[in-house]
């Protein structure tokens, strides 16, 4: 799914989007660049402004400028101070000055590229783009007239950014730019961050990664290279990230990209006011940086002061007034908060001041597709990849889209739903059925009428879902999301193995519709989980997430997550187990309202957030203050923990210990805990390990019934119902699958089983139940097919068993003839033609299948069927 990345171990000779060297050339005119690119470069050393630069980085910014401006006094033609004063005036803040220190500077030194590019960076900054374009075409100019004279590292990377700003191939600058520096000088830090840098750009985040960290092996202090590292994390491991940045600013507690980045992940998990904090660290620093200023625009809009983010916006604007970024950046982190229409309009603004800004125009083509709008939507994304063939994440989008016109397209009044054509033939239908159930009932209980249509796609590859929902194939556990009009989810198919209910996922997912758009998706994340989790469990019984002894244990342990921080746990969980906890903590805290306030006040906290309102204080004005709600939300977790299985005791046994002495301690042990939760599944798992069914299931038994709410793969009621079997007690068996199965979502093994034994006992509501069941885990398996269209046949509905039988064939059924027999029988009494045609097809596959030549007969006659049974060959 993702394009030729551009690191060349990775390429592959058929890719489409590498252009020769030559043409590269040609296109920037760069005309002796082939010349110079392939020698050896040699490092230019500057040991007299090596402690000054040590000073810019370890943050001392104002020493660092009195030096260099006190160097330069006496040496006012030097290239390395000015270079070092630039740098410390453009960190603080100080804009004009280093634009007038840099002009004066290329002045005395015509031919320097590195001044140039700061110089460019600095009219950048003070809002002087045409003279910024100027020191670009002159840096290319100047290539182009000394051909080779440039071969030193630092002037190869100032070649590689001009280049790849200039429009050149990023393969060709990798290769023949910056790894030809590298190589001659693997001391210079920053070839290995331009490396990151343009990898970052065309979003290859594993390039960037090992790039920054192969120059941190070099630099381990050099805090520019950890945030590289950081940035490369963002959509990644969140706890590198803060590790990364944590790094950078024990070198430079001043690092401003670091500090912003910091503040940016403090935004993302709610933590409003830390990131606020961390901006005033950063203003005190630099007061102008424009996107402190930004993110104080994106804190103001979220706590609906519109007078504050327009000053806000302002600031950044004060020195570049048409800086694209700045809106850019603010609407990306509301379309992160969901607001997408709000962060479309940002993005709007942006291309308002510079109409080739990609960054805005890649969003835009993001929040659009979130939005519904996808006319829109994809040809902006068509537009990005034309413009940037190695942008990653365009290139994506563009083959999604490919993709996706095969897809099948199931609509009625409130859904259009796609979804690939086998997978809509099969269960398209039923998605239908169980959105609609879901839009009933849900829209009635929160007294909204959710606007129509709702999209829903389902993925069959999980890479597809990747990448329409985050721009990249990778999946961080997600099994569906909802962006407020369109949810995307993975369907069976894209579960690899992993049993997952697909109903309960959607009835999740429409839940985040209704709640959304109730709140004009102004809502904390942990209430949005919280509910939607919540209404699983409403729906189903069966759905949701349960107390289990890890959740019992991490409650109890301590590791309950303030309400006020929950949003965070989401975004930075220590294990994929704690993010599934906060799922559950989520639901709790909904509960703990629900029970406590009742559903009247939660839904009117979700008004209260619509009109703008805090989070804190829509809770405190409709259920209690936030220190009160957490000290009884807190009891209330404790109590329901305490609750689970009181009559179990959960002490911890002794660490095991192989030895002969140790394993007769623990038997001691075990011995001497005998309703012990782990002691008896211990005796359970030796006793089962041995073969000794008789001495297992006591064990068993006594656990289920100390704990009758086991779920999941820990749950001792399938290993019950597997001692039952191999004992030869089926009525037992079907007992305790039966349990299991009422209690326990995805448990496709045993609803198969309950099938086959409610068959043999002709107990048909539990057959078509437990298909029912089935189906809703995998509906791509024909056997659960097989079982609803017996049991619909016979409890009288031969339409049921018609549509199921016709499933079935989709589904390349064990044996096709005898499904097309049956259809074929049913079809008789009201389909004569179809039926004829089925029962050809039987024979086509098994021309001996007595049966259906029986029927064919019969048919031909026009008399009754010889074996109206339907008994098989």
């Amino acid at each position: 799914m993702t394009p030729t990345p551009l690191h060349p171990v990775r390429i592959s000779p058929a890719s489409r989007v590498w252009e020769s060297l030559r043409a590269v050339v040609a296109a920037t005119r760069f005309a002796r660049f082939a010349f110079f690119l392939v020698l050896a470069v040699s490092p230019l050393h500057a040991a007299d402004t090596a402690e000054a630069r040590g000073l810019l980085r370890t943050g001392d910014y104002a020493k660092a400028i009195d030096t260099a401006a006190k160097a330069m006094a006496s040496d006012p033609g030097s290239e390395e101070w000015a270079l070092v004063l630039g740098q410390g005036l453009l960190a603080v803040g100080r804009y004009p000055d280093a634009r007038a220190t840099l002009t004066n500077a290329v002045g005395r030194n015509p031919r320097s590229l590195r001044l140039r590019w700061l110089g460019r960076e600095a009219c950048l900054a003070s809002g002087d783009t045409e003279r910024a374009g100027e020191y670009l075409d002159e840096i290319r100019g100047i290539v182009s007239g000394q051909g080779g004279g440039f071969r030193d590292p630092r002037s190869l990377v100032v070649l590689a950014r001009a280049a790849l700003r200039l429009g050149a191939d990023p393969k060709v600058v990798l290769d023949k730019v910056l790894e030809p520096a590298r190589q001659a000088d693997p001391s210079w830090a920053e070839t290995y961050l331009a490396r990151g840098e343009l990898a970052l750009d065309k979003h290859d985040a594993d390039l960037a990664s090992r790039a920054f960290a192969e120059g941190l092996q070099k630099h381990p202090d050099d805090p520019d290279l950890h945030f590289g590292l950081a940035r490369a994390h963002v959509d990644g491991e969140r706890a590198v990230l803060v590790e990364s940045l944590e790094a950078a600013l024990r070198i430079n507690g001043k690092h401003v990209p670091s500090l912003l980045l910091l503040a940016d992940h403090r935004i993302d998990a709610e933590d409003y006011a830390g990131a606020a904090k961390l901006l005033d660290d950063i203003q005190a620093i630099n007061p102008w940086h424009p996107d402190a200023w930004a993110y104080r625009a994106v804190l103001a809009h979220l706590r609906n002061d519109p007078a504050a983010e327009t000053a806000a916006r302002a600031k950044a604007l004060r020195h570049w007034t048409n800086n694209p970024r700045v809106d850019h950046l603010v609407g990306l982190k509301l379309s992160q908060k969901y607001r997408f229409s709000e962060g479309a309009a940002r993005q709007r603004q942006s291309l308002g001041f510079d109409a080739s800004y990609l960054p805005a125009k890649a969003q835009l083509s993001s929040d659009l597709l979130r939005l519904g709008e996808e006319e829109e939507g994809w040809r902006l994304a068509r537009e990005v990849h034309d413009r940037d063939g190695y942008d990653v994440s365009a290139y994506n989008l563009v083959t999604l889209h490919d993709t996706m016109g095969k897809y099948a397209t199931l609509t009625n009044a409130h859904f259009v739903v796609r979804m690939s054509s086998r997978e809509a033939a099969v269960y398209g239908s039923r998605v239908l059925e169980l959105l609609g159930r879901a839009r009933a009932r849900l829209s009635t209980k929160y007294g909204i009428e959710p606007k129509s249509p709702t999209t829903v796609e389902i993925f069959a590859e999980q890479k597809d879902f990747g990448v329409r929902t985050f721009g990249m194939p990778d999946n961080p556990g997600y099994l569906g999301v909802c962006f407020g009009r369109v949810v995307t989810a993975n369907g069976p198919a894209a579960t690899h193995g992993r049993d997952a209910n697909w109903e309960a996922v959607l009835w999740h997912e429409f839940t985040h519709v209704i709640t959304l758009q109730m709140t004009a998706n102004r809502m904390p994340r942990w209430l949005s989980e919280g509910i939607s989790v919540h209404e699983e469990l409403q729906a189903n019984p069966a759905w949701g997430q349960r107390m289990g002894p890890r959740y019992r244990a991490m409650i109890l342990g301590g590791e309950l997550t303030p309400i006020a921080g929950l949003s965070g746990a989401f975004l930075s969980p220590k294990s994929p187990l704690h993010l599934q906890f906060a799922y559950f903590e989520a639901c709790l805290v909904v509960d703990h309202i629900v029970g406590r306030h009742g559903i009247g006040a939660l839904k009117a906290v979700l008004r209260d957030l619509r009109d703008g309102v805090e989070i804190q204080a829509a809770l405190a004005a409709h259920t209690a203050p936030m220190k009160e709600l957490e000290k009884s939300f807190a009891e209330f977790a404790a109590a329901q923990a305490r609750a689970m299985a009181p009559g179990l005791d959960w002490e911890k046994p002794p660490a095991p210990d192989a030895s002969a002495a140790g394993e007769a301690s623990l038997a001691a042990w075990v011995g001497a805990h005998p309703t012990n939760y782990w002691a008896l599944r211990e005796v359970a798992r030796r006793a089962m390990a041995g073969k000794d069914w008789p001495a297992a299931k006591p064990a068993l038994q006594r656990l289920l019934q100390l704990f009758p709410e086991q779920t999941g793969a820990d749950s001792a009621y399938p290993l019950l119902a597997s001692v039952h079997r191999t004992l030869g007690e089926t009525n037992q068996e079907r007992r305790v699958l039966s349990e299991f199965a009422s209690r326990d979502r995805e448990a496709p093994d045993a609803y198969l089983r309950l099938m086959e034994l409610a068959t043999i006992d002709g107990d048909w509501p539990e057959v078509r139940r437990n298909a029912e069941r089935f189906l809703a885990v995998n509906p791509l398996l024909a056997p659960p097919y097989r079982h609803l269209a017996e049991a619909a046949e016979a409890t009288g509905e031969p339409a049921v068993a018609i549509e199921a039988y016709r499933t079935m064939l989709r589904l390349d059924p064990a044996n096709p003839a005898d499904t097309h027999y049956q259809l074929a029988r049913l079809l008789r009494p009201t389909d004569a033609k179809d039926a004829r045609r089925h029962v050809l097809e039987a024979l086509e596959e098994s021309p001996r299948h007595r049966p259906a030549l029986r029927l064919l007969l019969g048919l031909q006659t026009n008399g009754p069927p010889s074996n109206p049974s339907g008994a098989k060959r």
